[in-house]
């Protein structure tokens, strides 16, 4: 059991049976009244984000939780397998629980979170930027480089991203995995 003093921004707190991360916090002492701690919780399943007061003194519930490279192997009926690089324990994960699932590529180094009581896995992150191939798309035609018109494209994962008219098919791009946005043409 910690207190509301011991809040600090990424700390994870049970509250009503979610397990909820500290996006941020203000010790707010008003003039009349009593203390309290304003924050803003984001859901760790969910990914909702809440805004929550704690009076000041108030014991909370924080969950201790680890994150841990994993390397994604395959995906089949029980959910995306993954393997620790140094142990080689290899453990399936719900597609549910990973963020951007139309990204994953066999190889990729991702972060999933523990719940370090309990080893339940929580969510899987993947790393914010990923460099993927066009595996097809539309032919663009000369001259259409100047409008910021967009089409969509295939990238080898699978996912339909969209992109400039001058990107074709074969080109490496660089893709925002939170929003799956077209950032820029990778660097080769």
């Amino acid at each position: 059991m910690a207190n509301t003093s011991d809040i600090r921004n990424g700390m994870c707190i049970e509250l009503n049976g979610d397990i909820f991360a500290i996006v941020e916090f203000q010790h707010v002492k008003p003039g009349k009244g009593n203390a309290f701690v304003r924050t803003k919780l984001k859901s760790v399943t969910t990914g909702k984000v809440l805004d929550h007061t704690i009076p000041a003194g108030h014991k909370i519930n924080d969950v201790r939780v680890e994150r841990r490279k994993y390397q994604y192997l395959y995906k089949d009926e029980l959910g995306c397998h993954f393997m620790d690089n140094e142990t080689f324990e290899q453990v399936a994960i719900s597609e549910d629980l990973i963020d951007s699932p139309q990204f994953l590529k066999e190889g990729m180094d991702i972060e999933i979170m523990f719940h370090a009581e309990t080893e339940r896995p929580l969510t899987a992150e993947l790393p914010q930027h990923l460099v993927v191939e066009v595996t097809y798309t539309e032919p663009g035609v000369k001259g259409d480089t100047a409008t910021n018109t967009l089409k969509p494209a295939t990238v080898e994962t699978g996912a339909e991203v969209r992109v400039p008219l001058f990107i074709g098919t074969g080109e490496l791009i660089k893709v925002d995995t939170r929003t799956g946005t077209y950032i820029e043409r990778a660097k080769s």
